[in-house]
C-alpha cells in the first residue's frame, strides 16, 4: 500500500509530462539563437519589425513544433539508455507515464505543422528545418549516439540550425559570412559545452555504454580536443567582421576568455571543477554572444543605426 501511495503522489500532471516529452527547456534555449539569426537578417537586409511580423510569428512557432518533434523522437527511441542514467530516468517515457505510440503521433503531428508554419516564410526556412530534424533523429539519435565518440560532432549540425533558420525565414540566402559565423560558433560550442558534461555524468554515460569523448578516450584527450576546437572559435569570430567589428570584438573576446580559462583552469583544478568551471562559462559564452546579437540587431531596425 505504502508503495502505490508513493507512486500516486509521484504521479505527473499531463502539462508535465508533455513537456517532458519534447524538451520545453531545449526549446527555449534554441529559440534564442532563432531570434538572433532573424532579428541579424533584418538588420542586414534594412526590414522592419512590422514589415516581418508574420514570418517571425511563423518562425517561433514553426521552430517551437520542430525542436519539440526532435525531442519526443529523442526520448521515444532512447528509452533504454534513459532507464540508465540517473537524471533521464524519470523521463515520462521511461516511467510509462506516457505511450510510446503516443509520442510518435506526437512528434509526427508536431513535424508536420512545424514544417507548413516554417514554408509559409519562405522554403529555405522548411527544408533547414526539415535536415535540422533529421540529423538529430537519425545521423545523431539512431545512430552515431550509440556507436562513435564523434556523435557530438555529428549531432552539433542539428544543434547549429537556429539561427539559419531564422536567418532563411526573413531571406533566402545563407551565404552572407554573419549568419554563417552564428552557424560555426554554434557547431563548434557544443563540444566543449557537451564534453563537460560527459565528464560530470562520466558514470551514467558508462554505465548507459553511450561512447562520450571522455568515457573512451579519457580527460587528457578530451582537454587537448576541447582547446582545438576553442581555436577554432576564435578564428570564426573573424566572420563578423564584415558586419560589425563590435559583433566581431565581442565574439573574439568571450572566445579568448573561454581557451584561456581552459588552459589556466586545467593546470589548478581537478577534472571535475575544470568541467563544472567550462560548462558554466560556456552558458555564458553563448547567453552574452546571442543576446548581443539581438540587441545590436533591434536597435539598428529600431533606430537606423
Amino acid at each position: 500500500m505504502r508503495g502505490e501511495a508513493h507512486a500516486a503522489a509521484q504521479k505527473q500532471s499531463l502539462p508535465s509530462i508533455l513537456s517532458q516529452t519534447v524538451k520545453t527547456g531545449i526549446i527555449k534555449s534554441n529559440l534564442v539563437p532563432m531570434f538572433a539569426g532573424l532579428t541579424l537578417a533584418m538588420f542586414t537586409y534594412h526590414y522592419s519589425l512590422l514589415e516581418k511580423l508574420p514570418e517571425l510569428l511563423l518562425s517561433f512557432v514553426g521552430s517551437s513544433l520542430i525542436m519539440g518533434a526532435a525531442g519526443a523522437f529523442n526520448n521515444l527511441y532512447d528509452r533504454d539508455i534513459d532507464a540508465i542514467m540517473e537524471r533521464t530516468k524519470k523521463r515520462p517515457t521511461v516511467t510509462g507515464e506516457i505511450e510510446p505510440q503516443l509520442v510518435l503521433w506526437l512528434a509526427i503531428i508536431m513535424t508536420v505543422l512545424g514544417l507548413t508554419a516554417l514554408a509559409f516564410t519562405t522554403t529555405l526556412a522548411a527544408i533547414l528545418g526539415f535536415l535540422g530534424l533529421f540529423f538529430y533523429v537519425v545521423p545523431y539519435t539512431m545512430w552515431s549516439k550509440r556507436r562513435t565518440i564523434y556523435n557530438t560532432e555529428i549531432g552539433s549540425i542539428s544543434g547549429a540550425m537556429p539561427p539559419l533558420i531564422g536567418w532563411a525565414a526573413i531571406y533566402p540566402d545563407i551565404t552572407h559570412p554573419a549568419v554563417l559565423g552564428l552557424f560555426i560558433i554554434m557547431v563548434i560550442w557544443q563540444m566543449p559545452h557537451f564534453y563537460t558534461i560527459a565528464i560530470r555524468k562520466h558514470d551514467e554515460y558508462k554505465a548507459a555504454k553511450v561512447p562520450m569523448l571522455p568515457v573512451v578516450k579519457g580527460i587528457k584527450r578530451t582537454y587537448i580536443q576541447t582547446n582545438i576546437y576553442l581555436v577554432v572559435l576564435i578564428a570564426a569570430s573573424f566572420l563578423f567582421e564584415s558586419l560589425s567589428i563590435g559583433l566581431m570584438l565581442v565574439a573574439l573576446l568571450l572566445s579568448v576568455a573561454w581557451l584561456a580559462l581552459s588552459v589556466l583552469g586545467y593546470s589548478k583544478m581537478d577534472s571535475e571543477k575544470w568541467a563544472k568551471s567550462m560548462f558554466i562559462f560556456s552558458l555564458v559564452h553563448m547567453t552574452v554572444l546571442f543576446s548581443t546579437v539581438i540587441i545590436y540587431s533591434l536597435m539598428g531596425i529600431l533606430f537606423g543605426l
